[in-house]
């Protein structure tokens, strides 16, 4: 399982995938502008499923006979 540290987006990221997309509205993108932003969106998808994967490693569920079952996260 990843650690949280490896799963967490850096801020400046987040905020250059909102710039390129103001830009790509406003202007338009150069060739490697839009490599980069395909880039760090695909490296977004992957933070945001990691985070979901760890959160649904910690969660159970609790039948009405009060046993507790794993959701999991899927592959490991």
């Amino acid at each position: 399982m990843r650690k949280v540290s490896e799963v967490i987006m850096e801020q400046k990221k987040i905020d250059r995938i909102n710039e390129l997309a103001r830009k790509s509205k406003a202007e338009g993108l150069t060739e490697a502008e839009k490599a980069e932003q395909t880039e760090l969106r695909n490296e977004y998808r992957a933070s945001v499923t990691g985070n979901l994967m760890q959160q649904l490693e910690r969660t159970y569920i609790m039948t009405p006979d009060g046993k507790k079952h794993k959701v999991g996260g899927g592959k490991k």
